[in-house]
């Protein structure tokens, strides 16, 4: 597919898919008149990107740890430095304390929601039986 339909389908601008190219997360082929063409598996391949991405990654740890998002899982250790290790770990405790975070917001939306609605109903069941 071309870039346009990639960019729309993942919800990504072109500019930030050829940075991602250049950064070597992705890699396309080219057609005879020099368009990038990529395979229907960069669809998941970008948003597997843009959410560790979101999640605070840099894209160069990104690129180490992309061969393991792949099945099969192809783990190159040779790449695995002390630091490299330290970054994950850290960035890994950082997504569990946001994974909480976000638990505990939508708990919280729920019982207020819950509440909301309950008190709806009950106000809603009083008029009906006020007017009845």
């Amino acid at each position: 597919m071309r870039i346009g339909e990639l960019s729309e389908r993942t919800g990504t601008p072109r500019r930030l898919l050829r940075y991602y190219e250049e950064q070597g997360l992705i890699a396309a082929d080219r057609c005879p008149n020099g368009y990038r063409d990529y395979d229907e598996r960069f669809v998941d391949r970008i948003l597997q990107i843009r959410g560790l991405l979101d999640a605070g990654l840099p894209t160069r740890i990104i690129k180490q740890i992309l061969p393991c998002l792949d099945k099969p899982r192809i783990i190159h250790f040779s790449d695995a430095t002390p630091e490299m290790i330290a970054t994950l770990e850290h960035e890994r405790d950082r997504m569990t304390e946001r994974i909480g975070c976000l638990v505990r917001n939508r708990d919280a939306i729920a019982e207020y929601l819950e509440t909301v609605l309950s008190n709806d109903r009950a106000r809603a069941a009083a008029r009906q039986a006020s007017d009845g």
